[in-house]
């Protein structure tokens, strides 16, 4: 009877053991591949996970005199101050409302980008206009934002001629803070709507014959593209709350500040021009905080309710 139970505890064990073995023939066989891998897996260790040591400052009134360790703690005094300041309730709605707007708009409009292109019969006129919506990616920010000075300059711009030409009155576009959010998403969405459509044009693959345009794209291009939809959005959601920090600070000026201020930009003036690194790092830490909760909160919805998700 012993005897039994030991080898019915000792099956898994041998199976286990085996199975490891032929993992480690697999990566003697591939070692190219496990080598390349060494690189990413240093860059993640050495400017991702190394700087985490650093986010005790959050808890410290750091002195860069002192050094980490030798600062002192104050506990949660930093993340105190920050959510009883009066820019807290300012802050936080730019950085939501922005983030919101965006994938409410911007998300969708790319996968309509990629069904419009799978659904064009012309390969060339398909192409064209793949190139056409693709290229601003690899525009600079900073040429970005100088475009949108010189096409919204309410003195030489065309847009506010073209205003004036119908008898309306020049618009002072990037002064105006009822108007940052708007230029800001939207000139997102003509950048990158281009090189967000790329994975939904690849997972589209195939069309049914016999069946009009509009019920091939709804009964068939849009459920086969519905996981990689899924993965999408749990990765945007993943960094909610981090917003193109470069753009917003070269759009961003003391007329618009009211719509323009986040906490990406806040976080730089506060703690890299003014020297408040603890403060700042309690604000850094919130924010991921956020995303984090956001991502797990995600992932578990879209595992319940489409069996898609990131685990």
């Amino acid at each position: 009877m012993k005897s039994a139970q030991v080898q019915a505890t000792a099956a898994p064990s041998r199976v286990s053991a085996r199975r490891g073995r032929r993992i480690w023939i697999q990566m003697v066989k591939r070692y190219d591949l496990y080598l390349m891998l060494l690189v990413p897996i240093a860059w993640y260790l050495i400017f991702h996970y190394g700087p985490l040591y650093g986010l005790q400052i959050a808890f410290k009134n750091f002195n860069p005199a002192k050094g980490i360790i030798g600062s002192s703690w104050v506990g949660f005094d930093h993340f105190e101050r920050f959510f009883d300041s009066y820019y807290f309730g300012r802050l936080l709605w730019n950085t939501l409302s922005i983030n919101l707007f965006s994938l409410l708009i911007a998300f969708p409009i790319s996968i309509v980008l990629a069904l419009i292109v799978n659904e064009i019969r012309s390969k060339s006129f398909s192409k064209l206009l793949q190139n056409i919506t693709f290229i601003p990616h690899f525009i600079s920010v900073v040429v970005i934002v100088g475009i949108l000075n010189v096409f919204l300059s309410p003195t030489t711009g065309p847009i506010n001629s073209l205003i004036e030409a119908f008898g309306g009155s020049p618009i002072r576009f990037l002064e105006d803070a009822g108007w940052f959010k708007t230029i800001f998403i939207g000139s997102n969405i003509w950048q990158n709507m281009g090189w967000q459509s790329i994975i939904y044009i690849a997972a589209l693959s195939g069309k049914m014959d016999g069946a009009s345009r509009m019920r091939r794209v709804w009964h068939i291009s849009l459920p086969g593209i519905v996981p990689v939809i899924v993965i999408m959005l749990i990765l945007d959601i993943g960094h909610f709350m981090d917003i193109g920090f470069e753009k917003i600070l070269l759009m961003q000026n003391n007329l618009n500040l009211e719509a323009s201020d986040v906490i990406s930009t806040f976080v730089y003036t506060t703690g890299i021009l003014k020297g408040e690194y603890s403060y700042t790092a309690a604000i850094g830490l919130f924010n991921s905080v956020i995303n984090l909760v956001l991502l797990l909160l995600v992932n578990r919805f879209a595992r319940k309710t489409s069996e898609t998700s990131l685990w």
